[in-house]
């Protein structure tokens, strides 16, 4: 069941979004070649403590971590480890949920860490673009559908492909609501769009093939042919204006 925000709600939303940012924004000034991912997670998790606000990833389902960072062909839910070491070329994508209030944020972005090739700067970029088209022209009645047709048509324009086994969602007091929102599909197909709807929007976009494994430890998701991933995400609210997009 979809569930409907009334303005007050998404009020409180717009705070556990600017937290939610502000993790970002701390994690890209501080990640470097050397640390671990679990140095990230660290980063993050006491952050987010000294808001006032709680970790949504951490214990959800089991999951044993703040953050998911996920490097190069891991697609999502990567584990912080502090074997992981971070490398100058990798593209490192952070994942993170903040509960404020009792409401969720949930944003991901993907760092370039030093000198990249230029096929990831481009992966990177084309990823995030993908997230834009997909909110232009959103408004109160637009099908749903049109977020994953903008997402497609854009990747797939640039050589990429869509990864298809792992979907956005609507978002309020739990961090997993509906709707699904996929990042391919067909324009003018789907449930309509109504104000006071927030859904979090997240092309995961792959330089190789669209297809995924995934791993024994029950969180990792890494493209089948090991060929980079990115990763770019933000909850946005449908408002009578068009969307307003609250971690960023």
């Amino acid at each position: 069941m979809i569930k409907i925000k009334t303005d007050k709600e998404i009020a409180l939303m717009r705070e556990s979004g600017i937290l939610t940012k502000n993790v970002l924004d701390l994690i890209g000034a501080s990640i470097k070649v050397g640390m671990s991912t679990k140095d990230l997670d660290k980063i993050a998790y006491d952050y987010i403590k000294s808001q006032g606000a709680t970790p949504s990833f951490l214990g959800y389902g089991g999951y044993p971590a703040t953050l998911c960072v996920s490097i190069d062909d891991m697609v999502v839910h990567g584990i912080p480890s502090d074997d992981i070491i971070i490398k100058e070329g990798q593209i490192v994508s952070v994942d993170v949920g903040v509960i404020y209030n009792g409401w969720q944020g949930d944003a991901a972005r993907t760092f370039i860490v030093g000198e990249v090739s230029e096929e990831k700067k481009k992966l990177v970029k084309v990823t995030e673009e993908c997230f834009f088209k997909a909110v232009e022209n959103l408004c109160d009645g637009t099908p749903l559908g049109n977020i994953g047709h903008a997402v497609q048509t854009h990747a797939e324009a640039n050589g990429f492909s869509v990864v298809r086994a792992l979907v956005g969602h609507g978002i309020g007091k739990e961090m997993h609501e509906d709707p699904a929102v996929p990042n391919y599909g067909a324009k003018g197909t789907g449930i309509r769009l109504k104000k006071g709807m927030v859904i979090a929007i997240e092309p995961m976009i792959n330089l190789g093939t669209y297809k995924v494994d995934f791993l024994s430890d029950g969180w990792g998701v890494r493209t089948k042919d090991r060929m980079p991933s990115a990763h770019y995400e933000n909850t946005v609210a449908i408002t009578d204006n068009g969307v307003e997009i609250l971690t960023l």
